[in-house]
């Protein structure tokens, strides 16, 4: 299904952007410079990762 695809594209951009909060790359949020939000970030960007896989298998194997 599409949506698989489109949640780990989102949850990866959003994991992206949090370890770059969290590690002090991206400037402007409470979360800049917080370590937590690079352990968040990596955990929903692992997320993010396993859907587009389940996704890219999904439309492998259907086709």
């Amino acid at each position: 299904m599409w949506w698989r695809g489109l949640v780990g594209l989102v949850a990866l951009a959003v994991g992206a952007l949090w370890i770059g909060q969290g590690i002090g790359t991206v400037h402007g949020s409470f979360m800049t410079g917080h370590s937590e939000w690079t352990v968040i970030g990596a955990l929903l960007a692992a997320f993010g990762l396993a859907m587009l896989a389940w996704a890219v298998h999904h439309w492998r194997t259907a086709a």
